[in-house]
Parts: structure tokens; C-alpha cells; sequence
């Protein structure tokens, strides 16, 4: 006889609020396979109405605590191509260590917190201070790294405060330069050890794979794009950031207050893992040598190893980061670049009407801002896409395959494979690692 399963999920927390898991399989047969999304629309995108673009990243940046500055750059990139604004060569720069740092930061965090319980098999990271204490403090001591670097730059890491359109208030001088060099020399021996923690975990991540479209930044250069690029996908798409909406596809499923995205398929996936199967010719050579050890070639269609990509994006922009500074330590930064009229009296830039769009790269994929802003400044209307958003169809594409895959399996396992395939995405940061209580119904 086939066998049927009944799973209910309540509240699958996230940052920004709860979703359910419904999967029920009727002798053999799936009849639902979803990932409900029920918390309230926020309408941060209605709050940006009528608001100057120069205060905008200050609103934008509470959208998302972990990825602050994301959003933050997100949002300046799209104030300045409505108006018509190029950042300088050294603020480009800049902008760059921010998002890394910012990367590095959410990577960490989900590579330790969240992923490694799983693998060790242990509910939480809490038993690992008493069973793995370094591990635990490794950890810490690395995020902290990350933030320490971000304050320095930009005042501080959650909701930056310096990093505004135009560039910034303040330009780190060789101090600051030299601070930000140290804090990540002294990251270099912790990295090293996170690569050999997981080389030892990896045969723990579940074998499991599905064909579907990756998408992420593109560029013709040798640069592994995060701030700037075309929009790519694995299916051979191509588009200017202007047509992102030709990416992304919204649409709406009345289970879910999130909308669904899909490109050139019935869905797709974007973050560490879509970035590396089109991107990873152009990793640092260190960060390939990561992927090397892991055994990792693209294209690989495992969504579970979505987080060993984030580990090679961690050596990546660890040692990226450090370039740029060794750079702007060797000739200097300009110090007359820093924006010193307030926020009221912003003559220094002039603003046009104008439609933008800001496309960059954060922890879970791309993110885009989109702004139509009127010839005094002010945003007329607003689009915000946020990449977990554009995840959820594609999750719930590998949900529905998954399923038939493991239905001979007990329900504890089920339980666990559904648990670390929705946090393979990366979803959230703030809930815990142990997120989806599943429940069986009527076994």
C-alpha cells in the first residue's frame, strides 16, 4: 500500500514574520506541497512615497537587519541612476567592502549557527558551547570581526549611517584603513579552520538534486559582480537592470502574502549557489581553492550545498576585501570626497526626474530597488524585490520533488530533510536553527 504523510508546519519564523509548510501525500499521491507565507505585507515600498531620495537608504536599511546594507546600497544605487548620478571610482570601491563584509557577516552566521547543528545532529547550536566551545567562539569572534569592520566604515554595521547618495560623510584615512587590514589579517587563521570544520561535515549534507534556473549579476569583466552588472541566468538570459522585471515575473499565490518569481522556467534561484554556478570562473584564487577541496564544479543542482557555496564566497570576499584596502592604503584615499552638507540642504548633487533601479547582490541573492522620483527629489513610486521572495516558488518546486524521493523514509527523517531544504535557502537570520516544527496528522 502507499503511504501517506501529512505534515503542518505553524509559523516557520523569519525575519520578517511566519510561514506554514502543508505537505500531504494521499496513498502515494501529492495532493498539496506548499510554502505558506502568511505574515502582513510591511509597505515599506507605500512609506517611501512622497520621502527624498537622500533619506530613503535611512528607511530602506530597517527592512532587513542582517542585510542593512544591502538594502541601504540597494537604495542609493537606485536614487542615483533616477537622477542621473556615476559614484566615484573610491566610493565604488567602498561600497564593495560593505556588501562583502556584509556577506561574510550573514554567511558566517548560517554556516555555524543555523547549518552546522544539522550536521552534527544536535537541535540547536546551543548544545555545541558545551560540546564544541571553540567552534561556537570561532564563530562569534568572526561575525564580530565582520561588524567591527562595517563600524568603522560606516559608523556602524546594522543600519549604516555614513553610506548615502552620492558616497560617504566620512572617508576612512590610512587609520581607519589600517584598523579594517587588521581585523581581517586576523580573520585569515579562523577562515582556514571554518574550511576544514566543513570539508569534515560536508559528507553529512543530503544528496538531492533538481534541474532549475540560476540567476545573479553578470559582467564581462573578471570581477565576481555584487555591486554592478547585468542580470544573467544559467538558461542564457541576458537583460539590462532596467528590465528587471523581465527576470523576476511576480506573481501571486493566494497561500502566500510573498509573491512568486520565475524567469525562463516555472521557477528559479537566486543566492551563493546561483552566483557560483554562473560566476565561480572569476572567485578569488583562494575562494577557488575552497571549492577545489570541496569537490565543488559547476553547474551543481544540490540545493543543500547552497551553503558550501556561501563558505567559498566567505574566503572570496574575505580576501577581496583585503585587496581593496591594501589598495586604498597604497595610494591614498581623498579625503575631499567626504559629503559634508546636511540632509536638508543637499546642493552639492543636481536631481533630475527620473526613473532608477539598484540591482545588487546580498546574502541570499539578488535584491533589487526600483525608484520613479519627481523632478524635486521625491520618490513617486516605489518596487522593492527582495530574493528570499524570489525564492519561495523554487523551494517549493524542490519540496514537491523531494517529497516522492523520501516518502520511505520515518517521519523524523522527513521532518529533518524538509527542516535543512527550506534553511539551505537561507531564509532568515534571526529565527533559530531549529525552525520548522513539523506535525503528522492523522498517523
Amino acid at each position: 500500500m502507499a503511504r501517506s504523510v501529512n505534515v503542518d508546519v505553524k509559523y516557520l519564523t523569519r525575519v520578517e514574520g511566519h510561514g506554514n509548510i502543508v505537505v500531504n501525500v494521499k496513498d502515494g499521491i501529492v495532493e498539496e506541497c506548499r510554502l505558506d507565507i502568511v505574515e502582513a505585507p510591511r509597505f515599506f515600498e507605500a512609506m517611501l512615497r512622497g520621502r527624498s531620495i537622500f533619506e530613503a537608504q535611512h528607511i530602506t536599511s530597517r527592512i532587513c537587519g542582517i542585510c542593512a546594507c544591502g538594502h541601504t546600497i540597494s537604495s542609493i544605487a537606485a536614487a542615483e541612476d533616477a537622477i542621473g548620478f556615476t559614484p566615484s571610482e573610491q566610493t565604488t570601491k567602498l561600497r564593495k567592502i560593505l556588501l562583502y563584509q556584509e556577506m561574510l557577516d550573514s554567511h558566517i552566521l548560517h554556516i555555524y549557527l543555523l547549518v552546522a547543528p544539522d550536521l552534527l545532529g544536535v537541535p540547536s547550536f546551543v548544545p555545541l558551547i558545551d560540546t564544541h566551545g571553540n567552534v561556537v567562539k570561532r564563530a562569534l569572534r568572526m561575525k564580530k570581526a565582520c561588524n567591527d569592520v562595517c563600524a568603522v566604515l560606516a559608523g556602524r554595521h546594522i543600519h549604516p549611517i555614513s553610506s548615502i547618495v552620492g558616497g560617504f560623510t566620512k572617508i576612512p584615512g590610512e587609520k581607519e584603513l589600517d584598523a579594517m587590514l587588521d581585523i581581517l589579517y586576523d580573520m585569515r587563521p579562523d577562515m582556514d579552520s571554518t574550511v576544514e570544520l566543513i570539508k569534515t561535515l560536508a559528507p553529512a549534507i543530503p544528496v538531492f538534486e533538481r534541474e532549475t534556473e540560476y540567476v545573479a549579476l553578470v559582467t564581462d569583466d573578471d570581477e565576481y559582480p555584487t555591486l554592478e552588472g547585468d542580470l544573467g541566468s544559467s538558461d542564457g538570459l541576458r537583460l539590462d537592470k532596467s528590465e528587471y522585471l523581465k527576470i523576476t515575473n511576480e506573481f501571486v499565490m493566494p497561500h502566500s502574502s510573498a509573491k512568486h518569481a520565475k524567469a525562463s522556467r516555472k521557477s528559479y534561484m537566486t543566492g551563493a549557489l546561483a552566483r557560483f554556478n554562473i560566476n565561480s570562473e572569476k572567485l578569488n584564487p583562494k575562494a577557488k581553492a575552497v571549492a577545489d577541496a570541496l569537490g565543488m564544479k559547476p553547474p551543481i543542482i544540490n540545493p543543500y550545498m547552497n551553503t558550501a557555496a556561501q563558505l567559498v564566497e566567505c574566503m572570496h570576499y574575505m580576501e577581496e576585501s583585503i585587496a581593496i584596502l591594501e589598495d586604498l592604503k597604497a595610494n591614498g584615499t581623498d579625503q575631499s570626497e567626504a559629503i559634508t552638507v546636511g540632509l536638508n540642504e543637499r546642493n552639492d548633487i543636481k536631481v533630475n526626474k527620473g526613473l532608477g533601479v539598484g540591482a545588487v547582490e546580498v546574502p541570499r541573492g539578488l535584491l533589487f530597488h526600483s525608484y520613479e522620483v519627481d523632478e524635486t527629489g521625491k520618490i513617486e513610486n516605489a518596487n522593492c524585490i527582495i530574493p528570499t521572495s524570489q525564492n519561495v516558488n523554487n523551494i517549493e518546486h524542490d519540496m514537491s520533488k523531494l517529497i516522492h524521493e523520501i516518502l520511505d523514509k520515518p517521519d523524523e527523517e522527513i521532518t529533518l530533510m524538509f527542516e535543512m531544504l527550506v534553511r539551505a535557502y537561507d531564509p532568515c537570520i534571526s529565527c533559530s536553527a531549529h525552525f520548522l516544527d513539523v506535525e503528522f496528522i492523522n498517523r
